[in-house]
């Protein structure tokens, strides 16, 4: 299939849960890249809703309560569905991704059915525990489906919209993005990659390192399970 990169052919889903410090300037920033921008509030409670003003091109979603990263995505890939968009790209609301960078994940879809992106190819800025959380994570990962995953943990991602439903996440928090993963892995949906750096502001991260451990475990060995039994 023939890709154009253009904003016409790209929805961007962002998950939202208490922006709103960065919100006006992601949109702003997302916004010359892509035709469809689906915004999935999951609960926020600092006016991050209320800020958003839904118009032609924002869709504004919302699960009404805090219902985990993972949920809101598979709420905003499966609304993308219903528009006329090639490629969807999930990006994080906190400014960690960089919108400008949108044009190479397009670019790089061409080629792989998802496109994720890279931040361990430079380690500079990220701190020690996050490198080895994110480097053994990716080595697990990489052992369970049999190719090299070079960054597990990454919300910076790419996808041909044909293959959406075949990798939806069943889990709800953060060990969702590995079960996509997985599931792209075990549907012989191919993975690249695009290069993105390590930003970090001063937005709390919402991730709770022993639950999203224990998440991604789970998702690990009920993978391994289900592949034995096929």
């Amino acid at each position: 299939m023939s890709f154009s990169t253009n904003q016409n052919n790209i929805c961007v889903v962002i998950p939202i849960y208490n922006e709103i410090d960065f919100l006006d300037e992601l949109l702003q920033r997302v916004y010359p890249y892509s035709s469809t921008i689906i915004c999935v509030d999951d609960g926020s409670i600092d006016g991050s809703k209320e800020l958003l003003e839904p118009n032609d091109k924002i869709i504004l979603l919302s699960n009404g309560k805090n219902r985990g990263k993972g949920f809101s995505l598979k709420v905003g890939l499966m609304k993308a569905l219903e528009y006329n968009c090639d490629i969807i790209i999930t990006i994080d609301a906190d400014l960690q991704h960089l919108p400008e960078q949108i044009p190479e994940f397009a670019e790089a879809i061409s080629d792989f059915d998802v496109v994720v992106g890279n931040r361990l190819s430079s380690l500079k800025g990220m701190p020690f525990h996050r490198i080895i959380s994110n480097k053994l994570t990716s080595w697990l990962l990489s052992k369970r489906i049999g190719i090299r995953i070079l960054d597990s943990q990454s919300g910076y991602r790419a996808f041909k919209k044909d293959i959406i439903k075949s990798i939806l996440p069943f889990e709800t928090g953060f060990e969702a993005e590995t079960e996509m993963l997985i599931n792209a892995s075990l549907n012989n949906k191919s993975i690249g990659y695009v290069n993105i750096p390590i930003i970090y502001n001063d937005n709390k991260s919402k991730m709770r390192p022993f639950q999203a451990i224990i998440g991604f475990l789970r998702v690990l060995l009920k993978s391994t399970k289900n592949n034995s039994e096929l």
